[in-house]
């Protein structure tokens, strides 16, 4: 597949078929609610931002980032979406590595995206390059109650220099949902790389957690969405999906990893020496697991978004590997290093 040509003839498609009705599909009787989760891989604007360390990503770049490559990955972007969305628009995306609101602005007001009425959270984080963890939501679906970024209270400001955690709370149909959006530290440096501020942050959720569970007898709705960069049977992630502190007894914990079932089979959302990982995961509370009514999942509601247009021939290793914007330094005209995670929420 040559460079940018895939996206774009992709993309020619899906504008002549686009109509969107509304973010609900039908499954075994009961409406959907579609949530997806996607790091876009460095989704930068091509604008200077003298604030920021973004000075690869633009056209003089050591990325050669140019307004024709920031257009294809706009589309790239809006076409993971719809296809995501089967032919439809998520009721939330959340994204990681996205540089600025102006880019979700962008994707919005270039692509049919913009025929739903979306919302946006996005605020700038203290991450050196500037990548932040931010939303698009649809406002004719759900409504946001509250949101806010949130990090370790025992880490101070010049020693966090990374995403923080977005939090929201929505209504829909007359339950709630807690949402939490992640981007953890990479371990670019080595597994033991940022170990600790990766181990802080789960405590710091796993913390708000408890105290929604408590406040609301365990029944609260939670879920919590993102690339971590560990694995489901890390020690970071085990700090949420452990058992309860409030009963150390009872072995069912508050927290299920949905994510854990595709990784335990060799499956994953980013390869590594090719090695499939399972970077971007979704853990949501027992409660939304076993609920019988109002708003629930369950454990086969999750999936990695890998559709053939999203993998192409791993040129070092056996089988396929994300189609991404970049290999190395080199532009590659794709997606995505990481693939999308979807969620579907029912209700009786």
């Amino acid at each position: 597949m040559s460079q940018g040509t895939g996206v774009k003839s992709l993309c020619t498609s899906l504008i002549c078929a686009a109509f969107f009705i509304s973010g609900l599909s039908q499954t075994t009787g009961k409406q959907v609610l579609r949530f997806v989760f996607y790091n876009t891989e460095n989704f930068f604007d091509i604008h200077d931002d003298s604030l920021k360390q973004d000075n690869e990503f633009l056209p003089h770049g050591l990325m050669k980032w140019n307004a024709e490559r920031y257009k294809d990955k706009v589309n790239a972007v809006y076409k993971v979406l719809i296809a995501a969305g089967e032919w439809d628009t998520p009721a939330i995306a959340g994204f990681c590595e996205i540089e600025k609101k102006s880019v979700l602005y962008d994707l919005l007001n270039t692509t049919y995206l913009g025929k739903n009425r979306y919302g946006i959270i996005h605020e700038e984080s203290e991450d050196l390059r500037g990548i932040d963890v931010c939303l698009i939501y649809r406002k004719d679906l759900l409504k946001l109650i509250e949101y806010k970024y949130i990090k370790p209270i025992n880490i101070g400001q010049r020693e966090y220099r990374t995403r923080r955690v977005l939090y929201s709370k929505w209504s829909v149909d007359y339950d709630t949902i807690h949402l939490f959006l992640n981007h953890w530290p990479s371990r670019r440096g080595g597994v033991l790389s940022e170990e600790s501020l990766r181990k802080s942050i789960a405590e710091m959720i796993k913390s708000r957690v408890d105290s929604l569970l408590i406040s609301s007898s365990g029944t609260a709705k939670i879920i919590i969405a993102g690339d971590f960069n560990c694995s489901p049977d890390d020690p970071e992630i085990m700090i949420l999906t452990g058992n309860r502190y409030r009963n150390p007894g009872n072995e069912v914990p508050d927290l299920v990893n949905l994510s854990e079932v595709s990784s335990g089979n060799g499956k994953g959302t980013y390869k590594y020496q090719g090695r499939w990982e399972m970077l971007d995961q979704v853990i949501v509370s027992q409660s939304l697991v076993n609920c019988k009514k109002g708003l629930f999942t369950t454990r086969s509601s999750f999936h990695i978004f890998n559709r053939d247009f999203l993998l192409e021939k791993d040129p070092v290793y056996p089988g396929l590997m994300p189609f991404s914007t970049y290999r190395g330094y080199r532009y590659h005209g794709g997606f995505s290093d990481h693939l999308p995670v979807i969620l579907d929420i029912s209700r009786f």
